[in-house]
């Protein structure tokens, strides 16, 4: 399994997408990501502007799924982001 940490940036069918499960859970042939759209029609808090390597990216947090991990390529990181887009997942599981 590719090991894959929460915030890491992986490309699958050639669309970006950030890592959101939790590292505390136990391993799975499947993550939990959020795919990351140049354009995305972005409301407040629930679709940060997200920057990964040199470009800007909306987070499109209503399309969360999951994807086997054989099926990404990891290209970074963008932890540096993580309070953005943990917000974003509240928004969307609590509305606030």
């Amino acid at each position: 399994m590719e090991p894959l940490s929460r915030y890491d940036v992986a490309e699958y069918n050639g669309i970006s997408m950030v890592v959101v499960e939790s590292n505390l859970l136990p391993p799975d042939s499947a993550v939990v990501v959020i795919p990351m759209l140049p354009d995305y029609p972005a409301v407040r808090h629930l679709n940060p502007e997200i920057m990964h390597d040199g470009k800007r990216f909306i987070l499109a947090t209503r399309l969360i799924a999951a994807v086997r991990r054989a099926s990404l390529r990891p290209t970074g990181n963008v932890a540096d982001q993580g309070d953005q887009i943990t917000r974003a997942v509240d928004v969307l599981m609590a509305g606030v």
